[in-house]
């Protein structure tokens, strides 16, 4: 008797845990809208707190916002410091550690830069700036701040009247987001935190970044293009400047290609920096190298020469022997540290996962930000080579979904080369079974597919589809000539990849060879449109941001550095611009099923592409259809339009591949 109470009572408190168990389910569009963003994490100065931006949607506004936080480094307290309904974003701590400043736009108001009390109240607003600010940064003695302006514009000065036409007269006359580009520079400005006055460092028709004080405060280095015509070119070099007006700019590095990203030894004798590998003028397929230099002269130390790896986020050691970076390395990042006297380098800690983000704790310790294939970004403290998790956000949104597994696989294309690629298979589906394939492309060309978490992927492996990754060549993390592969022949190795991974999949029974479906945005659309125009097995597509008819690219999108320097100019290399439009002027070989979608004010890739590939398919009898996303750049921001892409993706897919399914829950 006591035997069978015994097993009724647990059986019954098995009931009650499973009730209270929440079953998880396959992600859904709608999911976009609960994911929130870590981004900007910045370490307190006496290192116990660290400041970040969580993001998240404002479902009623249709917009993402996004407040300042502060968790302790312990990672017990969470304090949310702003809460209003204009995001806030850039946190800096002030040097004593008890403001933290921050930008917003509040009342209609241009972003300027606001002071809040960490303990406690209201935050004032600090600067009433014409122009925008770009960049500022504290200095050592907290009684300055540095600042990036751009002269204000004046071209909608006159309130109620039509704006002032646009008047182009540069090189590079355009870019996304930005749009048409004036001739407004960004310089170098002193702030006075007391007085607020503002002093003038800088002066002249080129553009300044990325400044950072020296430790004793006396100067600023910072990054600028000082060639007699920055637009024809991607050179940057570091210059010092003295933080005192009328100051006059020293140039440390003369390297025909970039240098950037300046970083202090804590003595203030050297700077770590990034530099291009190429001394190019056009610097794309490239990985940076880490850098060091001594500021009273000399050649600079390549430190990661050897590594063949893009290297990225330099900081140095408390004690300035030793410099920690992060390295992208097929299909990981991984924190990697070099040491001084004797350049070598050690891997701290990696594995299948992410790490995007890297700061000096100062105890000995850092902060870092990693991701996995299952749980978004979160901000972790790095000590002893071991992980300590300081924010937990992620864990409602992942608590109740099925999500894909991820796994690596290796590939092999028509010549040989060995490609790598990530594997995402529905959760709820046995392992055996064989699926309809979607091969979701990235775009870049350079940049990798990782075992990040991937959004885009989980929604649609949530489907009902096998999906695949593939880090074709022009691919970065694994090594430059990998990366370069591409170069003036665009849609010939990259799609030989794709298909190579496409067979791989068939032959390990993964996928269903006739429902098999592409799909990509920016040069993963573009890589589409290449694809499909080469080869029939896909029986639906969807190119995003994408384009075919290269040469009517010219002018229309902000790549003539690129074409000029890769491809020459169409009147010079007519030849070569057709051959690269070939999924254009061979159009009538797309059998395909083809879904394009293209952002209104993409200046990156513009519309245009979409719309005369849906054209020429239209004309041909191809299924197709166009779907243009109002007021949206290269990248969607809009909540609801980035849940209406997925949706789209999905029925297109569906109709074609799963006939008669039925539509996945929104």
């Amino acid at each position: 008797m006591k035997r069978s109470s015994l097993l009724l009572t647990s059986l019954l408190l098995s009931g009650i845990t499973l009730a209270q168990t929440p079953a998880k389910r396959p992600m859904r569009p709608s999911d976009i809208e609960r994911l929130q963003g870590i981004s900007d994490p910045q370490v307190s100065p006496d290192g116990s707190w660290v400041a970040y931006v969580l993001s998240s949607v404002d479902a009623a506004k249709d917009k993402r916002n996004a407040d300042v936080w502060m968790v302790s480094w312990d990672g017990q307290q969470s304090v949310q410091l702003t809460n209003s309904p204009d995001s806030e974003s850039r946190p800096r701590w002030s040097p004593d550690g008890k403001y933290l400043s921050f930008m917003a736009a509040r009342n209609g108001s241009e972003s300027q830069l606001w002071l809040l009390d960490r303990r406690g109240g209201e935050g004032k607003k600090l600067t009433d700036l014409k122009g925008e600010i770009e960049e500022y940064e504290w200095s050592p003695d907290g009684k300055k701040i540095a600042l990036i302006i751009k002269d204000k514009s004046v071209a909608d000065s006159a309130k109620g009247k039509a704006r002032t036409p646009y008047l182009v007269d540069r090189y590079q006359f355009k870019q996304d987001i930005k749009g048409y580009l004036d001739r407004r520079p960004a310089h170098l400005y002193l702030f006075d935190v007391a007085t607020k006055k503002l002093d003038t460092l800088t002066t002249g028709i080129h553009d300044e970044s990325t400044p950072v004080w020296s430790p004793d405060g006396t100067k600023i280095a910072f990054v600028s293009n000082r060639t007699a015509d920055p637009d024809k070119n991607e050179n940057t070099d570091l210059w010092l400047i003295d933080t005192r007006r009328g100051a006059t700019p020293r140039q440390l590095t003369t390297w025909a290609g970039r240098d950037y990203n300046p970083v202090w030894s804590p003595d203030g004798k050297r700077l770590a920096y990034l530099r291009s590998t190429s001394a190019d003028n056009f610097i794309m397929y490239d990985q940076p190298t880490l850098n060091v230099l001594a500021v009273d002269g000399g050649e600079p130390t390549i430190l990661s020469k050897a590594l063949d790896r893009p290297v990225r986020n330099p900081r140095w050691s408390t004690d300035g022997q030793s410099i920690a970076v992060l390295v992208d390395d097929d299909r990981q990042a991984y924190v990697g540290q070099y040491a001084l006297n004797t350049g070598k380098f050690t891997k701290v800690i990696g594995g299948d996962r992410i790490f995007t983000d890297l700061k000096n704790q100062g105890s000995g310790s850092w902060l870092t930000m990693m991701a996995e294939p299952q749980l978004p970004g979160e901000l972790y403290a790095l000590e002893g080579g071991n992980l300590r998790r300081l924010t937990k956000i992620q864990d409602e949104f992942v608590a109740s979904l099925q999500l894909a597994s991820v796994e690596g696989f290796t590939s092999r294309s028509k010549d040989g080369t060995q490609v790598s690629g990530l594997l995402y298979r529905p959760s709820n589906i046995p392992a055996d079974k064989k699926l309809p394939l979607i091969l979701y492309i990235h775009g870049g060309p350079v940049s990798q597919d990782t075992y990040g978490f991937d959004l885009t992927r989980q929604l649609l492996a949530a489907g009902g589809y096998a999906v695949a990754a593939v880090n074709y060549r022009g691919s970065s993390g694994r090594g430059l000539a990998y990366c370069k592969a591409i170069y003036a022949d665009w849609g010939n190795k990259e799609v030989a990849d794709i298909l190579g991974a496409t067979d791989y999949l068939v032959q390990k029974g993964i996928a269903d060879p006739e429902r098999m479906g592409i799909g990509g945005w920016s040069y993963g659309g573009i890589l589409t449109n290449y694809t499909i125009a080469t080869d029939t097995r896909f029986k639906a597509a969807a190119s995003g941001a994408g384009s075919s008819l290269q040469l009517t690219m010219y002018g229309s999108d902000q790549y003539v550095n690129q074409y000029e320097h890769e491809l020459g100019t169409p009147w010079k290399n007519l030849d070569k611009w057709l051959k690269l439009s070939y999924p254009f002027l061979k159009a009538d070989r797309i059998k395909t099923p083809t879904q394009f979608m293209a952002s209104e004010k993409d200046f990156n890739v513009p519309v245009a592409g979409s719309e005369q590939m849906y054209q020429a398919l239209t004309s041909l009898g191809v299924p197709t259809q166009l779907i243009i996303y109002p007021g949206q750049f290269h990248g969607i921001t809009t909540p609801s339009y980035q849940r209406d892409r997925i949706e789209r993706y999905l029925q297109w897919f569906d109709k074609y591949l799963k006939p008669g399914a039925v539509a996945l829950g929104k």
